[in-house]
């Protein structure tokens, strides 16, 4: 559960919106990339949620496949854990990340045991989902793995945005080579995301775009989130049923053991 933020400055017309440059005869100058950054950080990563998802899975022949789970979130993006509750064969399935997914732990209740994944599990899809590990779990990996740099202002699903390019920095373990992230000028909610190919910038990989924006206990959120990926020609939908983010949750659930329960 989470967000995104815009930010670009340029005088060109491209497809999908028109980009303007700052006005001079004001004197108006854009924000730093880094400042415009950690205003999102700050905005996605809240202190503590627990909410309740549905997550379809889309196959490009149209087949869906959809899950129910629990999610809580502590220590602003850290700990993640879900568990799951439909369909069937899934249900009590837990998957625990922590360190910004660095750490993955998973429990499976048909056989009773926990399994820690190895570290470059992070970049694997979910459930055969289009988000990666990563994705649900990035933390503070836009301002840890990527350098940003602002392009400018542009128009992006009805909201003026800053337009913003994060490249991955030298000796991250980021699974991408670069963002494009659009965070909306008005509260910092980044609401489209493009990841490009670890080995091929050029080659975009997927798109999330964040629909029906709400202020939730005076937090921006996107209440229906959709993953397209645009090499397999999927996609994912991850619609939020329910929100709390005055959760009080105690480190014990963010643990091996707690898995368990």
């Amino acid at each position: 559960m989470g967000g995104i933020r815009k930010n670009i400055i340029a005088a060109v017309l491209v497809a999908g919106g028109f980009i303007s440059a700052w006005p001079a005869d004001t004197g108006e100058r854009p924000m730093a990339a880094q400042d415009i950054v950690e205003k999102m950080n700050s905005v996605i990563n809240v202190d503590s949620s627990e909410g309740r998802m549905s997550m379809t899975i889309i196959t490009s022949s149209g087949e869906e496949r959809t899950f129910i789970y629990d999610s809580y979130s502590k220590n602003r993006g850290e700990k993640n854990l879900i568990r799951y509750i439909e369909p069937s064969r899934a249900r009590g399935q837990a998957i625990l990340m922590l360190n910004n997914a660095d750490d993955i732990w998973a429990y499976f209740p048909r056989t009773g045991r926990v399994r820690k994944l190895a570290t470059h599990a992070k970049r694997q899809k979910m459930e055969g989902s289009d988000f990666s590990y990563e994705d649900m779990g990035s933390g503070d990996a836009f301002l840890d793995d990527y350098t940003s740099r602002l392009l400018g202002e542009e128009e992006k699903e009805g909201y003026m945005c800053h337009k913003l390019e994060l490249e991955r920095k030298q000796g991250s373990d980021a699974g991408y080579s670069r963002l494009v992230i659009w965070v909306i000028k008005e509260n910092y909610f980044p609401v489209a995301i493009q990841y490009y190919d670890l080995d091929d910038s050029r080659l975009l990989l997927k798109e999330l775009i964040q629909y029906d924006i709400r202020m939730i206990e005076n937090i921006p959120t996107g209440m229906k989130i959709v993953m397209y990926n645009r090499t397999d020609d999927t996609k994912t939908v991850m619609e939020i049923l329910k929100v709390d983010y005055d959760a009080e949750l105690g480190d014990e659930l963010f643990t091996e053991r707690g898995l368990l329960k």
